[in-house]
């Protein structure tokens, strides 16, 4: 394909995503019914799609429309590019019309917060979890996020990791958020093909997510119960430092991936429709806003409204409700989010040890996209 075919694609894709097509199922779908497009052509579209979503208010003034055109006139115009493939030759997109000329030569005055590509209504909200890093942390979200990698002490070290994944093209950093993460430098898309990943030397994590996980209470033989398991990421590290496991999410079709991605990594880790008994240490990593993942999960930020918001503290609140009830006495509940809001954090947090008094709070951390990675919170209570 060529650079404006594969603009003519993002167009179509975002069109899709504009419908109310899901990111990943609009790309998915664009792929099948693209047969000749090739992996780098396939990398590139999404590439383009997700730049948009990252910037879309932005791509949007300065496109002159939110429609998948106009966005991506205005990605190209941000990122300094000519709109010379807009020509109406084979799978280009069609020539510029007048209307679009005249916007695209004329000077476009952007709002502080469309420059920022933050929703007006939430705007108060983050400003006052963030305080001075506002612009700063909303700035690092208009961004691609780097791609991390856990490596798996059960199987090896970082410099293990390093070397093997070296034998393979993919060249990988440590980084200081956890003495597990891996940045990866080069050829992170060759990845899944390497050996490092296939043994299970290395799974891919955020820095921050493995930082959450460095800092809980574990020790070797503790009994663990990950309440929110998702894919199982959390589970997978906690079982790499020797801790037993059990797994559970409300949506069991969440952790179908679990038991495949454990053999992978020698570990063993029990997956539970319901969980049952207490444990030494309860991870609730809930539900949230994902306002610390937008570079990866960008649409998060333009499908979320005060509604959604609302109904995600909710849920929050039952999450460590039901949560604390499986620690033991003398145990700990950790409580996470990828999230930036002080609502869905230090006030949830508070509101649970006001309501539920054989709980205290010992200890509470931030990690923010300043820091690299993913914004998260994470808060540990003991239960008295």
């Amino acid at each position: 394909m060529t650079p404006a075919a594969r603009l003519q694609a993002a167009i179509e894709v975002l069109d899709r995503l504009q419908a109310g097509t899901a990111p990943e199922a609009a790309l998915t779908n664009w792929a099948r019914a693209s047969r000749y497009a090739g992996s780098g052509d396939r990398a590139a579209v999404r590439d383009h799609v997700y730049d948009v979503l990252r910037r879309k208010r932005s791509c949007a003034a300065l496109g002159g429309a939110d429609t998948g055109r106009g966005l991506v006139l205005g990605l190209v115009r941000g990122q300094g590019g000519d709109h010379d493939g807009f020509d109406g030759s084979r799978h280009a997109p069609t020539p510029l019309t007048l209307a679009e000329r005249a916007h695209l030569g004329a000077d476009v005055a952007l709002s502080a917060l469309e420059a920022l590509d933050c929703p007006d209504w939430l705007e108060p909200e983050l400003r006052a979890s963030l305080g001075a890093d506002f612009a700063a942390v909303m700035e690092a979200l208009r961004h691609r996020a780097p791609v991390f990698l856990r490596v798996n002490v059960a199987r090896t070290d970082r410099a293990g990791a390093v070397a093997v994944l070296a034998e393979d093209g993919v060249e990988a950093a440590p980084h200081p958020l956890a003495e597990t993460a891996l940045e990866v430098t080069r050829n992170a898309r060759r990845l899944r093909q390497t050996r490092a990943y296939a043994g299970g030397l290395v799974e891919l994590q955020d820095a921050a997510s493995q930082a959450v996980v460095a800092g809980l209470p574990l020790r070797p033989g503790q009994q663990v119960l990950d309440f929110c398991a998702g894919g199982g990421g959390k589970a997978l590290a906690m079982a790499a430092l020797g801790a037993s496991v059990s797994a559970y999410d409300v949506s069991a079709a969440r952790m179908r991936d679990i038991p495949a991605r454990a053999a992978r990594a020698g570990v063993r880790i029990a997956v539970s429709e319901k969980p049952q008994g207490q444990f030494d240490l309860v991870l609730a990593d809930a539900p949230c806003s994902g306002s610390g993942s937008w570079r990866r999960d960008p649409a998060g930020k333009w499908a979320l409204d005060a509604d959604g918001l609302a109904a995600v503290r909710r849920t929050q609140a039952s999450v460590m409700d039901a949560a604390a009830g499986h620690v033991r006495q003398r145990g700990w509940l950790a409580y996470a989010t990828c999230s930036l809001l002080r609502s869905e954090n230090d006030d949830a947090v508070a509101a649970f040890v006001a309501r539920t008094p054989a709980f205290a709070m010992v200890d509470l951390r931030r990690y923010s996209p300043l820091d690299g990675a993913d914004g998260f919170f994470v808060a540990l209570l003991r239960r008295e």
